[in-house]
């Protein structure tokens, strides 16, 4: 018959575990350490040189920008330059034309035209 003193599928598993020689277990798990490591090392440096890079390139970029912005400045300054020009040929034309009208209204003075 069957009692409880019959062996069950289970027993001895349990008596089993201490055995698991832990020399094995450490050894084990330095090879599988020493498997993974260099490439995570390669991958680590290789992330850390792609951010250094990163950086020198935004720093380059903040540099064109703010290039460029004094470029565009240069051009507002060229373009007040060329208005400057401009208006100060008007203002020279306007006292040639000032100048050529006082000439003759004197010159009709003179002639005795009051005017």
């Amino acid at each position: 018959g069957v009692g409880p003193s019959d062996a069950s599928p289970d027993e001895g598993v349990v008596e089993d575990l201490p055995l698991i020689d832990e020399k094995a277990v450490e050894q084990l798990t330095e090879g599988l350490i020493s498997h993974y490591l260099p490439d995570l090392q390669r991958s680590k440096s290789a992330l850390q040189e792609l951010t250094q890079n990163q950086v020198v390139l935004l720093e380059t970029l903040e540099q064109e920008i703010s290039k460029f912005k004094e470029c565009n400045s240069i051009v507002d300054i060229n373009t007040l330059f060329s208005e400057a020009k401009h208006y100060h040929n008007k203002l020279v034309n306007i006292r040639n034309e000032m100048m050529m009208l006082h000439e003759k209204t004197s010159k009709l003075k003179v002639s005795g035209i009051n005017i």
